[in-house]
């Protein structure tokens, strides 16, 4: 059970630190579509896929004290930063080790926007459609975030880029 647990407290190690909840749940998704080892499941949500088990996994790793989460008033949200504990890393030492293709494509998730990964997780999330299926599902449940042709071919792009990223 808590082998799971310390999947993602690897994973916020190997990102130093992650900014919002909306981007944790598109790391662990992508991550999960790459075929890491993520066991989570995911439904299409307001934001993209997301997990309710993952929220609940972050809330567990925060009280048992493993994941420091800290808020910060962004004046109309509130921004979530979770941070690995000293607790927490040797806590995740008790997982099996990650492979070593996770590090880089943590690294690139974490260098995007949560609005850029929630079109990518978005898009992988009707990746059974063809292209200009996937395009067209997008358009329709993302229609408010007006999603251009540059956007959509820079998610793709990205798709590719973590898909070897996952394989190196």
């Amino acid at each position: 059970m808590l082998a799971e647990h310390a999947k993602i407290v690897q994973m916020i190690s190997l990102a130093d630190e992650v900014n919002g909840r909306k981007k944790l749940q598109k790391m662990v998704y992508i991550l999960k579509k790459m075929e890491f080892s993520f066991v989570e499941k995911y439904e299409l949500h307001m934001y993209g896929p997301y997990s309710e088990e993952l929220t609940l996994r972050v809330e567990e790793l925060c009280e048992m004290g493993f994941l420091d989460e800290t808020c910060t008033d962004k004046g109309s949200y509130v921004q979530y930063t979770y941070q690995v504990t000293e607790d927490g890393l040797k806590f995740s030492e008790t997982g099996d080790a990650p492979k070593q293709s996770l590090a880089p494509c943590i690294s690139k998730l974490n260098d995007q926007s949560s609005r850029f990964l929630e079109l990518v997780s978005t898009l992988l999330y009707f990746d059974h459609l063809e292209r200009t299926e996937q395009i067209e599902k997008v358009r329709i449940v993302k229609n408010k975030l007006n999603f251009s042709d540059e956007e959509m071919d820079a998610a793709f792009a990205f798709i590719a880029e973590m898909s070897a990223c996952a394989v190196a």
